[in-house]
Parts: structure tokens; sequence; C-alpha cells
């Protein structure tokens, strides 16, 4: 990966840009398992949307057991609005019956013992599960690995600012930003990700960014 002048010194500056949007953490975390199933049904949808598809599965199912004890359409009726419900639920159903052949008991705290790269590979395995949930799953639950979380408004915020390449996806600039701040704590990691997020919400726009309202425009080489 072809970092140019950017490294972590500049990580350390745009976290620090980035605090007047008013991002926090959130003061309750899930459970790796519970994160591993948010995570995969919030691909390319909206988070209260997938928000919403979450917590209806936990109320009709009661648990990741149940989730994966159910039929498939099942599962994708209830998680109909997200986007590409048909096979995030073939993925979630495959996935948690995996994990329930190794793991009864649904509980994947053990990830917190092994090596990252271990770790980030177990789930990696699991169907409909890439770099993106893997991250998630470790550093947005209980766990707090530290690990960066890189969706498609965080690599669209760090491809402009030129931290990686106007190509790269988003393994290669998780891997990067995690490799360049090997100090940060779990929380730092994610703070980056929640801030930088809602300025690709807010601000850093795929069609016509609004770089006038953009903490970091005067770092940014792609500024209009």
């Amino acid at each position: 990966m072809q970092l140019g002048f950017f490294g972590r010194g500049d990580l350390e500056h745009w976290r620090a840009g980035l605090a007047v949007l008013g991002t926090a953490l959130p003061p309750r975390r899930r459970k790796p398992v519970g994160q591993l199933v948010k995570s995969l049904i919030s691909g390319r949808t909206r988070d209260p949307v997938s928000l919403a598809a979450y917590h209806r599965l936990r109320d009709r199912f009661g648990s990741a057991r149940g989730i994966a004890a159910a039929p498939v359409p099942l599962i994708e009726d209830v998680i109909a609005d997200v986007t590409f419900a048909d096979s995030k639920a073939k993925w979630l159903a495959a996935a948690l019956r995996r994990i329930g052949r190794e793991h009864p008991d649904f509980d994947l705290d053990f990830l917190g013992a092994p090596p990252l790269d271990d770790a980030l590979a177990w789930l990696e395995r699991l169907p409909g599960v890439g770099r993106k949930v893997a991250a998630a799953t470790l550093n947005a639950s209980t766990l707090g690995r530290p690990v960066f979380i890189v969706d498609s408004h965080v690599l669209r915020v760090l491809r402009r600012l030129g931290f990686v390449g106007p190509a790269a996806e988003a393994f290669a600039a998780s891997e990067a930003v995690t490799a360049a701040m090997p100090h940060w704590t779990g929380d730092d990691f994610l703070g980056l990700h929640i801030a930088a997020k809602r300025l690709g919400q807010v601000a850093c726009h795929v069609e016509v960014p609004a770089c006038a309202r953009c903490p970091l425009r005067r770092d940014c080489p792609s500024r209009d």
C-alpha cells in the first residue's frame, strides 16, 4: 500500500480535527456475535434501517441460536428493508450455523485472545464476512480490539485525503490505518471510524462533496 507522505501524525491530526462533528463512542456495546449480526446486515444500508432490522431479529428470534435455527425465507422477511436482504439472510443463517457447530454457546469472546490477524481470519472465513464485518465484530463489540473499521463512507474520506490511493479497497485501507497506529487503543480506532463515517455522511458526499463544511478541507488535496 502506497501511503505517500501520510502516516501516523496525519491520522492523529485528522482525528482531532473531526472532533467538531460531535461524534462519541456508544455508551454500551454488543457482545461479539450480536455485533457480527448487526454489521453483516448493515452494508449499504442506512444506519436507522439496519438498526431497526437488528432489533426485529432480536425480538423475533431471541438470540443468535434462534436466528441460526430459523428458515432463511423467514430471516429475509424480518430484514426485508435492508439492501440485498436475500443475500444477507443466506449469509447470516450460514455464518451463524457454522459458528453454532463450532461453538454451541455462540460465545465469541475467545476472539479476544489470539493475535489480531488470526482473529480476523477466523471471522473472514464465515459466509458473507469480509474485513468490514470482521473488524467491526472485534472493535465495536465488547472485545474492543485495536483494528480499524472501513465502510464505504470511511473509504471515500481516506481516498480523498490521500491516505490511500484512489483505487484502494476497504481491506487495504483497514490494514494501512491499523498498521500505522500500533499504539492506539480500540477506542481510538472506533472514535476515528465514527468521526470519518460522520464526515462522509454530512459533507464528503459521493457525487458533490460539501467541502466548505469539512473540518479537514485545509488538508484535503481533493477539495473544491
